[in-house]
């Protein structure tokens, strides 16, 4: 089958295969979701079997987490003003903001690993209770798929700096781009059902 091509339009969409690799990209995270789901349940199963050992309200510090929140949505930020660059057409203005977008992720990626080894001095671990345990594993799996997100922006940057702005490198972008959205859809949650009900409890 011959490639349906289309000259207008944003340009990581131009293209029969474009399309559908974004189309495919919407169905991975539609997973994801369940994914993530799957272990919200869990936590909220156990959040109460703390087991003797720390509670949210002990362990959870507000300034940290508020700094590791606004640099998750500042990168959402500046990842979709990267993408506003790609549709202009301006390559340049494309890889500063996802640079930015990078330094951001990695600020958040130290900001957790510091609160877990924290976290771990209080003696807090992921065998302490069935509630750290849920914790860690939520929090953990959210981590390493920013930690993906960060090393796949990295060769993104490479590829964009070898091949400039084309319809394959403007698709990998963009669909680049909606993981990076959705990891802060899901860092929301946590924020909210996890560390804001946590303290109030």
């Amino acid at each position: 089958m011959s490639a349906h091509t289309q000259s207008t339009g944003p340009l990581e969409y131009r293209g029969l295969q474009n399309q559908m690799n974004i189309l495919g990209f919407w169905i991975f995270l539609g997973a994801e979701i369940v994914l993530f789901s799957t272990l919200f349940a869990s936590y909220f199963v156990l959040e109460m079997n703390t087991a003797g050992g720390p509670t949210q309200e002990e362990l959870f510090k507000i300034k940290d987490v508020m700094i590791e929140t606004m640099l998750l949505l500042t990168s959402s930020f500046t990842c979709g003003l990267a993408i506003h660059q790609m549709r202009e057409n301006k390559l340049k203005g494309l890889i500063s903001w996802m640079i930015v977008t990078l330094l951001l992720g990695l600020g958040f990626i130290y900001m957790e690993v510091t609160e877990f080894i924290h976290y771990v001095h209080e003696g807090a671990t992921i065998q302490t209770s069935g509630f750290l345990s849920a914790f860690f594993t939520l929090l953990g799996t959210h981590g390493l798929h920013v930690s993906l997100g960060i090393g796949w922006i990295i060769l993104l940057l490479i590829q964009l700096a070898r091949r400039g702005l084309t319809p394959v490198t403007a698709r990998k972008t963009f669909i680049a781009s909606l993981y990076w959205h959705f990891l802060d859809v899901v860092w929301i949650f946590i924020f909210t059902f996890v560390y804001l009900k946590g303290m109030v409890m």
